[in-house]
């Protein structure tokens, strides 16, 4: 047994569904110190991640010996950080102009542009979409609260459709369509996981419905269907690189169009309205400046965009070896127990980017029984995501009837995913999932 699987055992009594995410992500400790969680209260320490040995690098410490997460810290990122910060420019500046090329030029799009968060960059969409009062936003129930957040901030109707079911976690095409109403003015489509959706089937129903089509890809960098990376096929397309993600900077997003018009809107939005940035006149491009709309502000730093160019270098190499993961978790629980593995490969031309690894239960296993048991063991596990519809404050938006969803809900679990992940890890979490629903 590897070293890290013999850590001591948490006692199940302890376990709280609030560490269904790492404590360090909370307070933004994802770097060379960092702090371990202790129930009631935090030690900060420095050191490396014990298993494997990572040379040059760090990795967030826990009290996991398999967390759901984790990144690395090595010299590089260090030394992007530590020079942004000597250059004495920390605000949206240059780095950040670099780094909405470069991702611009990874995805094939003509505009990026980076904001504070993924759904800093739904919101903008929706706003740059004309979304407002009186107007409904189609959008899957089984997604993150944020989207339909930003839906209700905007003063539209979130109105949610269903799952295609247990195997395409990804919205159906057809409740959609039953969905779509006389007020419908746009559809958020999410990439479940990093998994492409239909979307030749969506762009379909959006054309035929004079529909605006945002691509929340915010799983999904690096993804792609038939040759075309996911977040370009919609008017809009928004990224998130949360510390979870597989582009991590700690906090932020992007926003990346082919339309020269929905960008220009988008570029007024996140910075107050204004028409020059204050790099602009740092420069001496501009002495002063007009404000054309109500904006917010929702720029990026240079720090994280320093970071963001420094981590999409190693995106399709992450991306990859998360693929790698995800088959070697799929060889070791196929046909075992009942275990349920959505998105089975069945098109080489969709190509996941892998953001998570998520396990349909067997009907009649406690969910909260399972993590108690791997959280015995020392392995974090989350939901992705319990539906928003459940929520309170959501419960009574239209009343649909989503019963592909419902029927997952509470089976839904989410294994440990990162790209330096090792192949005994992902063998552990796997026996000890089979060994706690048996």
């Amino acid at each position: 047994m590897p070293q890290w699987a013999r850590l001591p055992r948490l006692n199940r009594t302890a376990y709280d569904s609030r560490l269904s995410l790492p404590n360090a992500w909370r307070l933004g400790a994802c770097h060379l110190q960092t702090f371990i969680p202790r129930f009631g209260g935090f030690v900060k320490v420095s050191g490396k991640f014990p298993e494997p040995g990572l040379e040059g690098s760090a990795a967030t410490v826990t009290q996991w010996a398999v967390p759901l997460a984790d990144i690395r810290v090595d010299e590089e990122l260090v030394a992007a950080v530590g020079d942004t910060v000597a250059s004495g420019w920390w605000s949206t500046g240059p780095r950040v102009a670099e780094f909405e090329r470069e991702f611009a030029g990874f995805c094939g799009s003509e505009h990026a542009l980076a904001v504070s968060s993924g759904t800093a960059a739904l919101h903008l969409a929706l706003l740059a979409a004309g979304c407002g009062p009186g107007d409904e936003v189609v959008l899957p129930s089984l997604n993150f609260v944020a989207a339909a957040n930003a839906v209700a901030v905007t003063g539209a109707k979130p109105t949610f459709c269903d799952i295609v079911g247990e195997s395409d976690l990804n919205l159906s095409p057809a409740d959609l369509e039953a969905a779509i109403g006389p007020r419908t003015k746009a559809v958020i489509v999410l990439h479940y996981g990093g998994n492409p959706c239909a979307i030749d089937e969506v762009l379909e129903l959006a054309e035929r419905r004079a529909l605006t089509i945002i691509e929340d890809a915010a799983h999904a960098p690096g993804a792609e269907w038939h040759g075309r990376k996911c977040g370009t096929f919609g008017q809009i397309g928004c990224f998130s690189f949360f510390s979870n993600k597989n582009l991590p900077t700690g906090e932020g997003g992007i926003v990346v169009t082919d339309d020269e018009v929905l960008a220009e809107k988008v570029r007024l939005l996140r910075s107050h309205g204004m028409t020059s940035l204050t790099w602009d006149r740092q420069r001496g491009h501009a002495h002063a400046y007009d404000v054309l709309v109500s904006g917010f502000n929702y720029r990026l730093d240079e720090i994280r965009a320093a970071i963001g160019l420094v981590q999409l270098r190693r995106l399709e190499a992450e991306n990859a070896a998360r693929r790698r993961l995800v088959a070697r978790y799929r060889e070791r629980l196929e046909g075992v127990e009942e275990i349920g593995l959505p998105f089975a490969p069945t098109d080489d031309q969709v190509v996941p980017s892998q953001h998570l690894a998520v396990v349909v239960l067997p009907e009649g296993i406690s969910r909260p029984d399972v993590q108690g048991a791997l959280a015995d063991d020392r392995i974090q596990t989350s939901v992705h995501y319990p539906p928003i519809h459940t929520f309170t404050r959501y419960a009574e938006a239209d009343g649909r009837p989503l019963p592909r969803t419902d029927a997952v809900a509470q089976r839904l679990l989410t294994l440990p995913l990162f790209g330096h992940m090792t192949n005994d890890q992902v063998d552990f979490v796997a026996d000890r999932l089979v060994a706690a629903i048996s």
